[in-house]
């Protein structure tokens, strides 16, 4: 079973404090990168994948969507989430992403927003997301950037001179990563790009579009604490058809 992390009280009330679980879609910059990947939702069976609060799920209702399925393995995160919404298309269930089992031929678009890098058998789920999509329905994702993810310490250093690095520790080296972000052992799978699109592309899938997602200037002139997000790829956003 996958690391249970957002059940953790000590966690979960460091991740409510975050602009995005506050804003929501807002409150998180890649937003309208991702979005901009997304099929129009009218009339789509939609999956959101790790649904978290349910912001996605929201979203999509609001779009039209002819049913949302929420999944996440976190039960504080699905009674967040359900405490919120009041759309009948939309259900939420409590899955384990490392044992998921989908039905066959059941969705128009598979989503998943920072979920991914938590899943140690990663080409499982994607055959099974591969399984439940119907002939040309999408996979659309974004994911900690294997660069960013393969630090084992996140964080800049600073040389004497003021010039900052990212430390990337062992990239080639994939496998499990422990990290202490908003609580102590918080278990992630490290994998290169190579290997995380080949993945994709051995489960059947075929690449539409991959981004190593970076402001834009209109975002980092509203928000300057963004500027740092251009020295190193800290998300990678990825649309694939089945």
């Amino acid at each position: 079973m996958a690391q249970n992390i957002y059940d953790n009280p000590d966690f979960f009330h460091g991740y409510s404090q975050l602009g995005r679980s506050r804003e929501g879609l807002a409150g998180a910059a890649e937003w309208p990168a991702l979005q901009a990947l997304l099929p129009p939702v009218e009339g789509l069976d939609v999956v959101d994948l790790g649904c978290g609060y349910g912001w996605f799920c929201r979203w999509a209702a609001e779009q039209g969507a002819a049913s949302v399925l929420g999944l996440d393995v976190s039960s504080l995160m699905l009674d967040k989430a359900r405490s919120s919404t009041l759309e009948a298309r939309i259900r939420y269930a409590r899955e384990d992403l490392d044992t998921l089992e989908l039905p066959k031929a059941a969705f128009d678009l598979a989503y998943s927003s920072l979920t991914l890098h938590y899943i140690d058998d990663l080409p499982r789920l994607f055959a099974s997301v591969h399984a439940a999509l119907r002939p040309g329905a999408r996979l659309v994702f974004s994911i900690e950037h294997p660069i960013y993810m393969a630090s084992r310490n996140p964080g800049w250093i600073v040389a004497a001179d003021g010039g900052k690095t990212w430390p990337v520790d062992s990239y080639q080296h994939e496998g499990q990563r422990v990290t202490n972000w908003l609580a102590d052992g918080v278990i992630k799978y490290h994998r290169t790009l190579g290997t995380l699109l080949n993945q994709l592309i051995g489960a059947g899938f075929t690449l539409a579009h991959v981004q190593e997602w970076g402001p834009s200037a209109e975002q980092i002139q509203a928000c300057p604490a963004l500027a740092e997000e251009q020295e190193r790829p800290m998300l990678c956003l990825v649309a694939a058809h089945r």
